[in-house]
């Protein structure tokens, strides 16, 4: 062998090797390159270079190997390497080093000691990061931990607060946005203000706060799922608590993610599907909002109104409490204190509560109860007293100075308290009694007291009320309906409607992006004076998406009205309409069958819920793909109620002469008859599941052998046994085949000619998220007739509104 030979071989070789390394483990003598990773032993995590959406930054990171889309681990989150390749290296003396190709230093770990022997770089199947001795690696001591530095990500086995090894504060810090891991506007952390409480917090604002360690756990936090904190307390101090942490556990892989809009969002990895399912967020509730019904009120998601005052309180703003905004709070409805004058003021006794704010307060240890109430007494700006330890009574004394904010009333029994301050004046009749809710509340000295009732719906304020003299729009009674915002404040937030903002447009108009002064992004809808809706869609929209809370529904934040001006306000979705994706050649690919799927079913909870599961009986009416948004997390929203309607609970379907909706999504019964029901909606959801699978228009579909729409061409494969056909060509890497042929089979039984062989959406919704369910056989679907090429051409290249609007819209209830 000639030695040219040789030392290409041995070149050959080593470029293979370098390319190879999967190991988990790094050390000094060896370095991570660009087109490397790092995979835990157990194949979880892998640690390597990687970009975010058209973005030609490269960080380096880590992310679960078997779900690369979800990243949990940015390093170099402030310093991207810009259109450059990077190499990670390890220094001896256990310093991590990030280098790009001109070898300058982009990041490197700031080590808390340096190494004492050789150092070695592990990734381990917690998806933590470790610098470690060679010595040591079975012990677990780090010289220098990435859980010590999170970014959005909270992982189980990581700590939040502070390390009491090092000093170390931990906190999750958002990402600035889908495709930008720096930091964000938001922190999630553990206050530490003598007693420790979790919040959210975004530009020195709280969106969130669980309430105090209470030596158990935190008092105002209702967790759900399967999430357990264990709180490491002070031993000199037991409501301090240094840091929480949850056990990690193989069998139950999940994540926390801090959005870029403030939400701690937890999800659950269903290891069979190799899918993650939502399981929380916090905030979780309108009464999760911080302050949410002002200084000295109560929020309770169970009655109605949400808010009311604490007892022996009044609204300071009678006129913005009717029109439920409760942001002025309450104030004692007597300003004078027997306190100033004869000292004996006394104290009613608030039960099953998140304790107010620690805005002004002071502990006292080793105090009862009679002794903190008797400080509390001695002195005026004293307004409240409470107990803060649920498994140790009698024990400490916390005081509060000031107006009670952020008090949470929780319907089920709480062994949390306060008392709160009332002078003797306003007691009523002494040894008096109360009933509220479940339990009873007591005073303090046997004074009489009452506590409220408030409401179970989310944030509904006035709007259209403030502007009913508009032409058109006119109060009824029993309208719900949300904030106004002024025309300045939105022609401001998106550059006074900007081309630059425009984002799309729809029958009702324009829709703009725009930021709001507090940093909020929101999306504008905007009524075009060329609009075939008008006031009463814009009302409707109003006074029916007002009511509705749901994970699957697109939230509206607020209207504006000036002039013939009137305008929708929406959270911001990020990424744009589901068909922005679907029916795109250059974007179908960042939506692989997980995510596909993902959005079936939970378009079809949101359905679910409009038809059965909310207040009211709610016809879409005009569910179609570019009314499903997509937020950050490409979670599907429903959107435009504009056209939808309210039936009575014990009525199965309305008729109307006026018929307007979108040709292709469009029941057989209401576009010829004009009867719509949850059996119409039903129909388009069956359209919605096979554009999604084909990724391919069912009006504009065509094909060499037939002239079927996309139902018939579904059809006919389905009968033949060849339904995976119409799966998107995109899909062949990511699909699931028996998710596929269910969702085609579920597809047709939704789009059945008939209404009666149609399912209800709860069985939708069973059919699609349980694998093991036998599926009935579809029938023929509507609309199942060839179109000549003359039809094929008008509806493929016609409007796609079907509005009528020299038709009053006459609406015939029929009853069962």
């Amino acid at each position: 062998m000639k030695p040219s030979q040789f030392f290409f071989i041995f070149f050959c070789l080593s470029f293979l090797l370098q390319n190879t390394l999967s190991t988990d483990t790094l050390a000094p003598d060896q370095s991570l390159h660009d087109n490397q990773t790092l995979i835990s032993n157990g194949e979880i995590f892998e640690l390597g270079f990687f970009s975010l959406g058209k973005s030609k930054n490269k960080y380096l990171g880590i992310w679960y190997k078997t779900t690369p889309d979800v990243i949990v681990w940015v390093a170099n989150r402030n310093t991207p390497l810009a259109d450059s390749q990077g190499v990670l290296t390890l220094n001896k003396n256990g310093t991590l080093v990030l280098l790009n190709n001109s070898g300058r230093i982009i990041w490197s770990s700031a080590n808390q000691i340096p190494a004492t022997s050789s150092p070695v770089v592990k990734l381990l199947d917690t998806g933590n990061l470790v610098v470690q001795n060679d010595s040591d690696t079975n012990s677990g001591t780090y010289i220098w931990q990435s859980f010590d530095y999170p970014g959005n990500t909270r992982l189980p086995g990581m700590l939040m607060g502070e390390n009491i090894e090092n000093g170390q504060e931990i906190q999750v810090t958002s990402w600035k946005s889908v495709d930008d891991p720096s930091p964000g506007d938001f922190v999630y952390k553990i206050e530490q203000l003598g007693l420790s409480q979790l919040e959210i917090v975004g530009n020195g604002i709280k969106r969130f706060r669980s309430g105090p360690w209470n030596g158990i756990c935190f008092n105002g936090l209702i967790m759900v799922g399967n999430q357990t904190f264990r709180g490491i307390t002070d031993s000199a101090n037991r409501a301090k608590v240094f840091y929480i942490t949850d056990p990690y556990n193989a069998s139950n892989v999940n994540r926390l993610v801090l959005s870029p809009t403030g939400y701690a969002e937890r999800f659950v990895l269903n290891q069979k599907k190799n899918e993650w399912e939502y399981s929380f967020s916090l905030p979780n509730n309108p009464c999760d909002m911080y302050g949410q019904c002002g200084p000295n009120g109560i929020c309770n998601l169970k009655q109605t109104p949400i808010c009311r005052c604490l007892d022996r309180f009044i609204p300071k703003s009678e006129q913005e409490w009717k029109s439920q905004n409760w942001s002025s709070g309450c104030e004692r409805s007597d300003s004078s204190s027997d306190c100033l004058h004869k000292g004996n003021d006394i104290f009613l006794r608030v039960s099953s509560m998140k304790l107010p704010d620690l805005l002004k307060f002071q502990m006292r240890n080793n105090m009862n109860l009679s002794e903190c109430q008797a400080e509390c007494l001695r002195n005026c700006s004293c307004t409240a007293y409470a107990n803060p330890y649920v498994n140790s009574p009698d024990s400490a004394c916390l005081m509060w100075y000031g107006d009670l904010l952020d008090v949470r009333e929780f319907p089920e029994d709480n062994e949390q308290s306060f008392y709160a301050r009332v002078p003797l004046s306003e007691t009523g009749n002494i040894g008096g009694s109360y009933k509220k809710g479940k339990g009873s509340g007591t005073i303090i000295i046997g004074v009489s007291a009452g506590l409220g009732i408030f409401s179970s719906l989310a944030m509904i304020f006035v709007c259209i009320a403030i502007k009913r003299r508009q032409k058109g729009i006119r109060r009824k009674k029993g309208d719900l309906e949300l904030p106004l915002f002024q025309f300045s404040t939105i022609a401001s937030a998106t550059n006074n409607f900007s081309s630059a903002n425009l984002i799309g447009e729809g029958g009702f108009g324009p829709v703009y992006k725009g930021q709001l002064s507090t940093g909020q992004e929101v999306a504008v809808k905007r009524l075009s004076k060329t609009s075939g809706q008008g006031n009463e869609e814009f009302r409707n929209e109003v006074t029916l998406i007002a009511k509705l809370q749901h994970r699957n529904l697109v939230r509206l934040l607020g209207c504006c009205i000036q002039g013939e001006e009137k305008m929708l306000i929406y959270e911001f979705m990020q990424n744009n309409s589901l068909d922005h994706f679907i029916f795109d050649h250059t974007r179908n690919t960042l939506l692989p069958w997980p995510k596909r799927f993902g959005s079936i079913l939970g378009i079809a909870r949101g359905l679910q819920y409009l038809h059965q599961d909310s207040r009211l009986k709610i016809i879409h009416r005009d569910l179609k793909t570019s009314n499903i948004l997509l937020d950050t997390n490409l979670i599907p929203k429903i959107s435009d109620f504009g056209l939808a309607r309210i039936l009575g609970l014990d009525q199965d379907f309305a008729k109307t002469k006026r018929v307007i909706g979108t040709y292709g999504y469009m029941a057989p019964e209401y576009a010829i008859d004009g009867k719509f029901s949850a059996k119409s909606d039903v129909f388009s959801m069956g359209v919605l599941i096979l554009e999604i699978i084909s990724g391919k228009k069912n009006r504009s579909f065509s094909h060499p052998d037939h002239h079927h729409t996309l139902l018939g061409h579904a059809w006919l494969l389905w009968s033949a046994n060849r339904e995976l056909e119409i799966m998107d060509s995109c899909l062949q890497d990511s699909y699931t085949e028996d998710e596929v042929k269910r969702c085609v089979q579920v597809g047709l039984l939704c789009v059945q000619k008939l209404v009666e062989d149609r399912p209800e959406m709860s069985s939708v919704v069973f059919m699609l998220s349980k694998e093991e369910a036998i599926l009935p056989q579809p029938k023929e679907p509507g609309y199942f007739t060839e179109r000549s090429s003359f039809q094929e051409e008008t509806h493929t290249f016609g409007s796609e509104e079907c509005n009528t609007d020299n038709m009053k819209n006459i609406t015939e209830l029929e009853a069962r």
